[in-house]
């Protein structure tokens, strides 16, 4: 039996902003934004390259902000992180999980597993990017 993660709901306080935020800042398309029931609101998107998406809403049933460490796998994580940074999104530096100072210095495919960099929503959500070149988009 093969069990595929699809959707993983993302608890915000207010959908527009974390619309706005994702699509606009963060750049992943927007799958759809439906109502279809008075009081009910589905805003799915979906990282490029990912067969997981997030549905971003204010009754997920956890407080907004509580989701902690959503991992996201890049090819090139500098890349990402420019393009990231670049997009006005608050992002750490790339860093080596391990302390590996000589994997920051050389960089490329000496960051595999270990390379990360960090960011958060505005509503404290918190992601993870890690570098693993065999799996990330190429």
């Amino acid at each position: 039996m093969q069990f595929t993660l699809e959707v993983v709901p993302l608890p915000v306080s207010d959908i527009d902003r974390a619309k706005e935020f994702y699509t606009q800042r963060v750049g992943w398309p927007l799958d759809h934004d439906v109502a279809p029931a008075p009081g009910v609101r589905y805003v799915q998107i979906t990282p490029p390259g990912s067969g997981c998406s997030i549905v971003l809403g204010a009754s997920t049933g956890m407080t907004p902000g509580t989701l902690k460490g959503v991992q996201l796998v890049v090819a090139d994580i500098v890349a990402a992180r420019a393009e990231l940074a670049g997009r006005g999104v608050d992002i750490s530096e790339v860093q080596a999980v391990n302390g590996d100072a000589a994997a920051l210095e050389q960089g490329g495919k000496a960051l595999d597993f270990v390379g990360f960099a960090f960011f958060d929503d505005p509503d404290g959500n918190t992601w993870a990017i890690q570098q693993i070149s065999a799996r990330g988009e190429k």
